[in-house]
Formats: C-alpha cells, structure tokens, sequence
C-alpha cells in the first residue's frame, strides 16, 4: 500500500500547485482559494470512489481501459485505450520538458546551464530542442524497466522529499503569517472578491492538479492483495493531496493579497516579500522534484495499457510479453518511453497540454459508466481470470457444456428442457430497462452540459433547455434508484463498495462532461484527428485480431 501511495502523491502533485496558486487566487478565487481547492478535491473524490470499486471487481492493468472493455465494449474500451496512451505520453514529454527552466536557478541562469541541460535553438525548426527532458525520460524509463520495486523506492524517496518541502512552505509560510498578522486576509473586497462564481471557476481549473490517482489503478496486477491496497491507495493519496493543497494555498493567500500575487512564481516571491530569497533553492527544488515523481507517474501506466490491449489482440502480441524476473512489460515500457523521449527532445507539447485532458476525462466519465452498468446491469458473461483460452476448462465455459453435459443442448436460461423462472424473467426485464434508463441518463447529461456551456444561444432557450434537460437528467436517476440494483453484482465483490450508487457516479459523469465541453474547438480537433487514427487502426488491425471470441467465459447467474 506504501507503494500505491507514493506513487498516486508523486503523480498527482506535481509543478502546478506552485504555479496555479497564484493564477486561480488572483483571477478567480481570491482569499477563497481554499475553499476552490476543496471543492476540486471533492469532485475528484467521485471519480476516485467509481475507480476504486471498479479496481477491486476487475484487477487488471488496463485500468480505465480494461473496466470500458469489460462493462460497455470492445470498440469504446479501445477509443479509451487510444486516448490514454495519448495522454501519457504528452503528459511525460510536457513534464520532462519543464524541469531544465527550473534547474536554471542552481547554475545562476537559463545560459550557465551545461550544453546537455540546456535548450538548444535550431535554425530550421521553430521549437528549441531539450536534451535534458530526452535524456531524463529515458533514465526513468530504464528505472521502470528494472522492476516494481525498484523504480518504487525512488518514486518514495522523492514523494517524500516533496512533500517535506511543502511542509517546510506550510510552517515558515505560517509562522510569518501568525509574526505578521496574515495581510493578505485583510483586503477590500473581502474573502470572496468575485463571489461564488469565482470559487466555482477557480475550482474548475485546479480539478486538473488532482489528476494522477488513476495511476495507481495501473498497478493492479503488481501488488499482493488488490481489493485492499487499490483503494486504499487512491483514496489516501486524494486525501493527502488535498490537505496539503489547501494548507499551502491558505498560508500563501494570507502572506501575500491575492491581487499582488506574482502569477509565474507565487509562493518564492512571497517569502522574498519577507526576506527569505533563500526559500527560493528550496521551493525550486520541490519543483524539479515534483516533476521527476510526475514523470514516472505519467511513463509508468502506459505501457501497462499497451499490455492489456496486446492481451486482447487489439495490438501486436509482441506488445502483451512480461520479463520473468522484474515481471514488467519491458518492450512495451522501452517502445513507450522513447516516443515520449523523441516528443520532449523536438516539440512544444505545451501547445497540445489540453489533449492530455481529454484522456483523463473520458477514462474518468467511462469508469462512471461502466459502475452504473456494473450495479445495475451487468454483462452476463464475465471473463475469467487464470484460466487458458485453449484449456479444456475455457472451452467448456465459453461453449457452455463439458464432456459430462454432451447430447444437453442449454439456452439462455440453461437447459432448454427447464423453463425460466418467473426471477429471471423479471431480472432480465430489470436489466433491460436499467440499461436504457443509463443511456437516458447519458443523454441528459450531454444536453444539460451543451445547453449550459454554449453562451451564443438565446437566454430563454438556453433556460428552457437547461429546465427540460435537467428533468430529464432527475427523472432517470430517480427511477435507476426505484429499478434497485442487481443482486448478483453485489455479491461479486469482497473489497471496496462505492456509496450513494447512482447518484454520485451520475454527479461524476456530468461534472467531467462539463468540463470536457469548456476545453476549447483547437483541443478537440487534435483529438478528433488522433481518435480517428486510432478507429482506422481498430477497424482494419484489432476487430481482425481481437482474442474476444477466444476469451474463457463465466456465466453470471441472473437471480
């Protein structure tokens, strides 16, 4: 569990909480960033509950991918699949290429840095090239190849590091705070400056500072007993996140007004206010550090991803081999982190940070989903784990008979001589319309968001939609919760429950829908253009090699 939790804090606090407490205080939240803080904390607490049952039914590697393939199919599971790959690797090239700035403050500026540090400018390309961020993605990328515990004691060692230096920000920030009456709380326009509206916005824009709990769900397959330390993982690593973004961020509003704030570096200049410069080596230092953890974070579940899809036949075989002795995906973890390399040495991913978004916002919105069908209407088949597609055991599973039952023809019921009960009728029944009611809800969601995120439209349709939708959106979750859940569902798991089904998976599919539709028309062209590269490859290689029909099956009983 240890593990888990290192590396869900190292990948989820990374740069951006010294950067974004001074962008979201001084345009947004004001003195309130906290509270921003924690209402970002909350909303990605929904979606770190639907993971963590979901981690517990179905422990794979695949993750986000694996739950889509299981509960909603193979096509949406591959589209999911496709855009994490995405978002890990210009998530690890963006974070490789921002550690050379920040080392620039221990060699006394951006031109003392050594030649292989340094970001070198080419004539006939327009982005200077960093060899530094190539250089360190694959340093991390050989640690990952050396095995789980390995790369898992240095991503602790740094965790810990980090989180000491926010804790160093967090007592001398609060020791000058309490020496010095806490300024930045005594200003005009009060403690919510742009009203509630600001808290919501501000909160809009630092959910994405909690991504990086997924990472965990990744390991599934690499720790001893999953149902336990899975979730225990997320939810301690959103937890402790949380505590400590709201504790930097309310010494930091307090040290300095919110409208003084220096955007680019917030928390150094504050103790430089004070006479501190020398805070400056020290938050610097949290930065780099930050950004090493984030890397690993962001290398890590990629090529587990690829590994599951391989399984599947969706990709080369190739891509599914595991070294018996580190009991990584080592061509997989190679493959993966040298196009991360190549895309840090030669690109500003900066421009293509809002695609790392979409990944994690559709995985988040189909784990929701896929709980809300794993409660309500579960597939009759599940696959199972540990058995040989081409064992005896698997062939007589996934045709339904064994030797023993031969000349016995079974229907969807079992044997075709016994009629269905009067329970699985209507089980059956509930399940079906279960089903549709979930796509109403989809439904719902999507218009609600489209009605309330387009300000072009007229004031009064847009009101009206956002009234019918809405309805819409109530009604269906009314009646899902008067359908009851499925009984056998419940009895499949021995680990984590997640609470308030369906209401807080629905609340998590429209907040990450929201803020899917407000990413911008240049984000989701880019997108579109990789999703559809990814169909093509489905269409014309995967649906031809998918192992799905080869896959052993267990019938779930419908009582």
């Amino acid at each position: 569990m240890l593990y888990q939790l290192s590396l869900g804090v190292g990948s989820t606090i990374g740069a951006g909480i010294y950067v974004l407490v001074g962008t979201v205080a001084r345009e947004h939240a004001g003195p309130a960033l906290t509270l921003s803080f924690l209402i970002a904390g909350i909303a990605a607490a929904l979606s770190a509950l639907c993971y963590a049952e979901l981690s517990c039914r179905f422990p794979s590697a695949g993750s986000a991918y694996h739950y889509s393939y299981i509960c909603i199919g193979e096509s949406v599971a591959w589209l999911i699949g496709w855009a994490l790959i995405l978002e890990y690797t210009i998530g690890g090239s963006s974070v490789a290429r921002g550690i050379s700035p920040n080392l620039a403050l221990f060699f006394g500026g951006q031109d003392k840095l050594p030649f292989f540090l340094a970001q070198v400018h080419v004539k006939w390309l327009d982005t200077p090239v960093d060899p530094c961020a190539a250089i360190l993605v694959l340093i991390v990328t050989a640690l990952l190849c050396l095995g789980i515990k390995e790369s898992s004691l240095v991503e602790g060692v740094i965790t810990i590091a980090n989180v000491a230096i926010m804790l160093f920000v967090i007592c001398a920030g609060g020791w000058l705070g309490f020496q010095n009456g806490w300024p930045g709380y005594d200003v005009l326009k009060g403690y919510f400056p742009n009203g509630a509206s600001g808290v919501f916005s501000g909160s809009a824009t630092l959910f994405f500072a909690y991504i990086g709990f997924d990472a965990v769900a990744s390991t599934a397959e690499e720790v001893k007993n999953p149902q336990l330390d899975l979730p225990w993982g997320m939810c301690l690593t959103l937890s402790l996140c949380c505590f400590l973004y709201m504790m930097v961020s309310a010494v930091i509003v307090g040290l300095v007004p919110y409208n003084a704030m220096d955007p680019d570096t917030p928390i150094s200049s504050a103790f430089a206010q004070y006479g501190m410069q020398w805070a400056a080596y020290v938050i610097s230092s949290g930065v780099v550090l930050a950004l090493i953890a984030s890397l690993i974070g962001a290398i890590l579940p990629q090529p587990r991803i690829v590994m599951a899809m391989a399984r599947d036949g969706l990709l080369p075989p190739i891509f599914s081999a595991v070294g018996q002795r580190t009991q990584v995906p080592t061509l997989s973890t190679i493959l993966t982190g040298i196009c991360a390399a190549i895309l840090a040495f030669f690109m500003d991913v900066s421009q293509l940070a809002g695609m790392v978004s979409v990944g994690t916002l559709l995985a988040f919105t189909m784990v929701a989903i896929s709980l809300l069908i794993v409660r309500y209407a579960p597939p009759n088949d599940m696959p199972m784990g540990g058995v040989d597609p081409s064992s005896p055991e698997s062939l007589a599973l996934h045709t339904g008979h064994s030797e023993a039952d031969e000349g016995i023809s079974e229907g969807p019921f079992g044997n075709v001589d016994e009629a269905p009960t009067a329970s699985e009728i209507a089980n059956m029944v509930r399940r079906q319309k279960a089903k549709g009611y979930i796509v109403m809800v989809c439904f719902g969601v999507i218009t609600f968001v489209l009605a309330v995120s387009f300000s072009s439209l007229p004031f009064s349709i847009r009101c009206t939609t956002c009234a019918l939708r809405s309805l819409l959106l109530l009604g269906a979750t009314i009646v899902l919760s008067c359908i009851g859940q499925d009984k056998s569902s419940s009895r499949q798991t021995e680990g984590f429950m997640c609470p308030f089904v369906p209401v807080l998976p629905i609340c998590c599919i429209l907040i990450n829908v929201y803020l899917l539709m407000n990413l911008g028309s240049h984000t989701w062209i880019r997108v579109s253009i990789w999703l559809a590269a990814g169909a093509l490859i489905y269409l014309f290689y995967g649906r031809n090699h998918s192992s799905l029909t080869g896959t052993a099956y267990e019938r779930v009983s419908p009582a």
